[in-house]
Formats: C-alpha cells, sequence, structure tokens
C-alpha cells in the first residue's frame, strides 16, 4: 500500500490549496478516506473524511464551508480542496486509509501547509 501526497506549501491568509493523494496496492473504491492535521504542540485533528463511493463526507467543525474532501475512484486519488485559509490552518496534512476489512490502517508521509502573510 501506498500514499503518495502532493500539494501544500505556503499560501496568503485567505487563499485557497488543493492536496492530493494517490493510492495504490488496495482496492481504493472499497475504502473510506481521512485526511488529518497536526500542528506543532497540538494534538492530531481528523479533517475531512469519505466514503468509499463518494457519497458521504464529513468535517471537522472549523473548517466546514471551507474545505472540501473528494475523490476519483477512476484515478484513486483523494483530495482535499481548502479554501478561505487562515493562518490556525498551518500543520502537516496527512492523507489516511483507516483501518477497516480487517486491515491494517495506512498514512502518507504528510505535506505541510502553511498560511502566512
Amino acid at each position: 500500500v501506498q500514499l503518495v501526497q502532493s500539494g501544500g506549501g505556503l499560501v496568503q491568509p485567505g487563499g485557497s490549496m488543493k492536496l492530493s493523494c494517490v493510492a495504490s496496492g488496495f482496492r481504493f473504491s472499497w475504502y473510506k478516506m481521512r485526511w488529518y492535521r497536526q500542528a506543532p504542540g497540538k494534538e492530531r485533528e481528523l479533517v475531512a473524511e469519505i466514503t468509499g463511493a463518494g457519497d458521504n463526507t464529513n468535517y471537522l467543525e472549523s473548517v466546514k464551508g471551507r474545505f472540501t474532501i473528494s475523490r476519483d475512484n477512476a484515478k484513486n486519488t483523494t483530495y482535499l480542496q481548502m479554501d478561505g485559509l487562515k493562518p490556525e490552518d498551518t500543520a502537516m496534512y496527512y492523507c489516511v486509509r483507516p483501518p477497516a476489512l480487517g486491515h491494517a490502517g495506512y498514512w502518507g508521509v504528510g505535506t505541510q501547509v502553511t498560511v502566512s502573510s
């Protein structure tokens, strides 16, 4: 199993950024996918999740209306579109396949998102 993340970097407050995560090594459409984040000195947060079919999503309260999780099962890819970014969104963001169907979970290596002027 591999989760290869891309995107991230420095963006000004109010800006937008899109993270991508290409999965391989498993039947992508069978699994819920998640994005987590962790800022220095803070606890890890579940930012968003999406069902295997992409028909249901859930979000951290603080990102509702600003972030959108999506997936393209034909491309084995999940996305996190982040709009209206705030300095408090600064964190390392991780793409995650949570444990399911008797199989272990897997994490991407993470990508840094920094929101600063």
